[in-house]
């Protein structure tokens, strides 16, 4: 985020940040560990029905589409479901990415107007009601919808492609490392698809208010005007150093549920 929100240099001055690992430095030597950790609250209140909503999302956006349980999807048919996921998240993304971006620039702008994210929701909705802590939700969808049908499509055909031949009635049963290898990898091919809008999210949800009349169109001339077509993707080496580890724990711990939910009740 801080680096997708840097301001840009003036002429002749370096940028705050010239990459991943001097962000990464600044804000160790700056602020210590706890500045690596900013904004994390909202996304710790949010992460387990966030990811409890978009599993049942894909769930219920493969049901849609089946005449029978045992019906195979397509690909297509799967990256619909997956995008039919990513509306469902949108509701407890929004904010939580609003109230996780504000907290982690305002150390790098030297102002520390919200002590803490309750702190920080409480100011939003003060002064601008529920639009003020939902701001930035159009952007949202428009990042997570396609990112999550990539994100689930992309799951499910490494499965089947990992699963031997002769063995593809037993895809659920594959080994943790294949699970954690197709989990990863689907977590890198679903932030390419996200990082552009995830820019443009990022830059107008800390905008100051009015900044950015007509939403993400002002944001993305702006953006390109000024800094051109590849500030569409600042921060891609963060993003992909967190994609593989943390969406392969992420399927892995999935499987390893429905599993365990199977045993204990079977048929439910």
């Amino acid at each position: 985020v801080r680096l997708q929100t840097q301001p840009k240099p003036q002429p002749g001055q370096p940028p705050l940040y010239s990459g991943t690992f001097d962000c990464f430095r600044k804000t160790l030597v700056g602020e210590g560990v706890r500045g690596l950790y900013r904004g994390m609250a909202a996304p710790i209140i949010g992460v387990t029905p966030m990811f409890a909503v978009c599993f049942f999302g894909f769930g219920l956006g493969k049901r849609l589409q089946q005449r029978k349980p045992d019906d195979i999807l397509t690909y297509p048919q799967l990256f619909a479901a997956g995008m039919l996921s990513g509306v469902f998240t949108t509701v407890i993304m929004a904010p939580g990415e609003r109230i996780k971006c504000l907290l982690q620039i305002q150390a790098a702008t030297g102002e520390t107007k919200y002590s803490g994210s309750l702190d920080c929701a409480k100011q939003l909705y003060r002064e601008a009601g529920i639009r003020g802590v939902y701001k930035g939700t159009v952007l949202t969808l428009m990042r997570d919808v396609p990112a999550s049908g990539m994100y689930f499509m992309t799951y499910e055909w490494l499965k089947n492609i990992l699963t031997p031949e002769g063995k593809k009635n037993y895809v659920s049963d594959l080994s943790a490392p294949r699970i954690l290898f197709a989990g990863g990898l689907a977590g890198i091919f679903n932030w390419a698809v996200a990082i552009p809008p995830d820019v443009l999210k990022s830059r107008f949800q800390t905008a100051p208010p009015g900044k950015y009349p007509n939403g993400f169109r002002d944001v993305l001339r702006e953006l390109i005007r000024e800094e051109g077509i590849a500030s569409l993707y600042k921060g891609f080496t963060a993003v992909m150093i967190r994609a593989f580890p943390a969406n392969a724990a992420c399927f892995l711990g999935f499987e390893v549920a429905m599993k365990f939910l199977n045993w204990i009740a079977p048929g439910l």
